[in-house]
């Protein structure tokens, strides 16, 4: 079964607004998303994501832009579990060269976009945390925006509820309790962002 829904979050940190069209099934998701904002310097960012069956990242397409620069990140898990990252980009030497070192990452199995609370669905349905599952501890191919770098993120889930999950950004030093709606998608990510327009 298969259901689509649209999402809007707006930042909670610095001004920041994220829409995503979601089509969700039972074992895996596919979402395409725009993400606008001002910190470090003002982007816009297009973002596909598919995963595999079973919740993890198959692959994340990553499109950002502003004034007089572009950069594009292609982050690829093939099916025996082996990451591919192709980037390029122009302008903005400000901001730090796209892409990264697979071997760095090579465990995970989740991509995580910067500021994007649909990433952390994955890890949360797969691991079973919302059922008690849990602590999980997980490493991530976590990426930087609006640069695209590629790094290695370690991170924790522990279960509090069907619709609680504390999380712990060990790369960040960052504990938040995340709250789920039904489908175990981010109402509230304290310090990032929240829903808005929810019915």
């Amino acid at each position: 079964m298969r259901r689509r829904q649209s999402i809007v979050w707006r930042g909670l940190d610095a001004w920041r607004a994220e829409y995503c069209h979601l089509s969700l099934y039972a074992d895996r998701l596919l979402a395409r998303g725009i993400q606008i904002g001002v910190d470090p310097l003002p982007y816009r960012l297009e973002y596909a994501l598919d995963t595999a069956i079973g919740w993890d990242t198959a692959r994340l397409t990553v499109d950002a832009s502003g004034e007089g620069w572009a950069r594009r990140l292609d982050l690829i898990r093939d099916t025996q579990s082996r990451w591919h990252v192709s980037a390029d980009g122009r302008g903005s030497g400000d901001l730090p060269e796209p892409g990264g070192d697979p071997a760095e990452f090579e465990e995970a199995r989740d991509c995580d976009l910067g500021f994007c609370p649909l990433t952390n669905t994955m890890p949360i349905l797969r691991e079973g945390v919302r059922d008690g599952n849990g602590p999980v501890d997980l490493v991530m191919a976590w990426v930087s925006v609006p640069d695209l770098r590629v790094i290695r993120s370690e991170q924790r889930y522990e279960p509090i509820d069907r619709h609680r999950v504390r999380y712990v950004g060990k790369h960040r030093d960052f504990v938040g309790e995340l709250e789920l709606d039904d489908d175990g998608l981010v109402v509230r990510y304290p310090d990032l962002a929240e829903r808005v327009g929810a019915r």
